[in-house]
């Protein structure tokens, strides 16, 4: 939900109008709307090319990831990595666009711990990944998007540590 929502929904819980702060937080939510936009947008368009960079830092720190016996060796197993760095992003611009950690919340945080040690990677390789998926984002963004995106990243690095 956007803030605009979460001021509508809290308020109409409470049988009142929205307060002054809660208008407040509207028109900041408001105005970032573009720069919002403009990150998402980025994000999106740049998509394979920032799954790519992010996957070569990644290997090039991590041979051991691809190396016989790593979790991602093979073919296919490096095609899943692959993949979740593309969700993990999608998951990213959500949250940019909501101006609010609570997509990637709902959508992507809940049980990923659990999920990865079920499957038996280790959740410390996850934060890496995530960590170079932040780099290689950042990286194509100005630094006053960068600022602004950059959250979104570590709330995911800190949700896997």
């Amino acid at each position: 939900m956007t803030v605009i929502s979460q001021v509508i929904l809290k308020a109409d819980d409470e049988l009142r109008y929205p307060s002054s702060g809660e208008l407040k937080s509207i028109r900041e939510f408001l105005q970032t709307g573009v720069q919002r936009t403009r990150i998402a947008a980025t994000l999106a368009e740049n998509e394979k090319k920032i799954v790519q960079e992010a996957t070569k830092q990644l290997w090039q720190k991590r041979p051991d990831f691809i190396a016989p016996g790593g979790n991602a060796y093979g073919e296919r197993q490096r095609a899943l990595c692959i993949r979740d760095f593309g969700w993990y992003l999608r998951l990213i611009t959500y949250g940019v666009l909501a101006g609010d950690v609570e997509p990637i919340e709902k959508i992507g945080i809940i049980g990923v711990r659990e999920m990865y040690n079920s499957l038996g990677v280790p959740v410390p390789g996850m934060v890496e990944a995530i960590n170079s998926l932040k780099k290689a984002s950042l990286d194509l963004l100005s630094s006053e998007d960068a600022t602004a995106a950059a959250p979104y990243f570590d709330y995911i690095i800190q949700a896997m540590s």
